[in-house]
């Protein structure tokens, strides 16, 4: 997945968040998921990313819901 490609996207794994939004390896993005410094959303037993306030902390636009012009 590209950063542009998740920012055209309302949520995104936790793996997916860690590598593209700050580098970090997949172990490194849970537990920065479980300490709250990256947020997440439970659905049921899923637990994602939600893509907009990442990208705003990271002074970036999520494109999610935007048509392409």
């Amino acid at each position: 997945m590209t950063l542009e490609d998740a920012l055209g996207r309302p949520t995104i794994s936790i793996t997916d968040a860690g590598a593209l939004f700050y580098g970090l390896s997949r172990n490194g993005s849970y537990d920065a998921a479980r300490r709250g410094d990256i947020p997440t959303i439970r659905i049921g037993r899923k637990i994602v990313v939600p893509v907009a306030p990442v990208a705003q902390q990271l002074g970036l636009r999520s494109t999610a819901g935007k048509e392409a012009a």
